[in-house]
C-alpha cells in the first residue's frame, strides 16, 4: 500500500531523516519507536505534506505523492493525529468531527455514527466544547476526526502522551479496532511496549536512521530493543 525509498529531510542544516526506507503492508499496523528528536515526527509530518523532503520517494497505491500538498494527500487516504491532539478548543464534538469530513462531499452521518460506536463517551459529549474534555476524551476526538475523511491509513504521532494507565489501554484497544475495521495505521509511540504489542511491523529510529527492523513480537523479546525502550 505505502512505501517510503531513501527518504531524507533537513530542518535548516540539521538532517532530521537520513536516507530511510519502509513499507506498510495494506490492513497492516506498523510503528515507529525511538528516542526524542530520532525522526520519528519528522517523517510523519514529510508523509503528510507538512514538511518537504530533501531526497527520496513516498508512494501510495502506487501513486508518488512526495510533497504533495497536505489536502491533496488526505484526498488520496492519509491522515495525521499529531502529537497534542490538535483539536479545537471552542467548537463542540460534533464540530470538531465535522470539520475533518471538510474534502467529503454528500452525507456524512453514517460516518458520524461509526465514530460514535468507536467512541460511545463522544456521543455523550456530543454538544461539549472541545476544550472542556479530559486528556483521554481529547485523544479520541482527535482520532475520530481523522477518521471522518474514511481513510486508508491512519497516521498517529504519541496517542498516549500524557494519558492515564487505564485511558492508555482504552486508546491501544480502539487502534486494534480500528485495523480490525480495515484501517492501517502507522504509529509513533513513545509507549514502545504497548506499541509493539500491537503492531505487525515495527522499525527502531535512532537520529534520523533505521538501525533495526523485525516483527513487533520479535522487537519486544530483543534484548537490545528492551534494555533501550522497554526498561528491561
Amino acid at each position: 500500500m505505502f512505501e517510503i525509498s531513501n527518504l531524507s529531510v533537513n530542518y535548516g542544516g540539521i538532517e532530521a531523516v537520513r536516507d530511510i526506507s519502509f513499507s506498510v503492508p495494506d490492513g497492516s499496523i506498523v510503528t515507529l519507536i525511538g528516542a526524542n528528536g530520532a525522526g520519528k515526527s519528522t517523517t510523519l509530518r514529510t508523509i503528510a505534506g507538512l514538511v518537504k523532503p530533501r531526497s527520496g520517494r513516498i508512494v501510495f497505491n502506487g501513486e508518488d505523492i512526495t510533497g504533495k500538498d497536505p489536502a491533496y494527500i488526505v484526498g488520496k487516504g492519509i491522515t495525521l493525529v499529531p502529537e497534542g491532539r490538535r483539536i479545537f478548543p471552542d467548537l463542540t464534538v460534533l464540530e470538531n468531527l465535522k470539520i475533518g469530513a471538510y474534502l467529503r462531499t454528500g452525507s456524512i452521518e453514517d460516518d458520524i455514527e461509526w465514530v460514535y460506536r468507536l467512541f460511545p463517551r463522544l456521543r455523550e459529549r456530543s454538544w461539549q466544547f472541545g476544550g472542556t474534555l479530559s486528556g483521554g476524551e481529547q485523544q479520541m476526538l482527535a482520532v475520530g476526526r481523522a477518521l471522518m475523511s474514511r481513510p486508508k491509513l491512519i497516521m498517529m504521532d504519541e496517542p498516549s502522551l500524557g494519558l492515564a494507565p487505564l485511558v492508555v489501554r482504552d486508546i491501544f484497544s480502539i487502534i486494534k479496532k480500528i485495523n480490525e475495521e480495515g484501517v492501517t495505521i502507522l504509529l509513533i509511540e513513545q509507549n514502545a511496549n504497548m506499541a509493539l504489542q500491537v503492531a505487525d511491523t515495527g522499525y527502531v529510529m535512532e537520529t534520523g536512521v533505521i538501525t533495526l527492523s523485525g516483527k513487533g513480537s520479535d522487537l519486544i523479546s530483543d534484548e537490545g530493543v528492551r534494555k533501550a525502550y522497554l526498561g528491561g
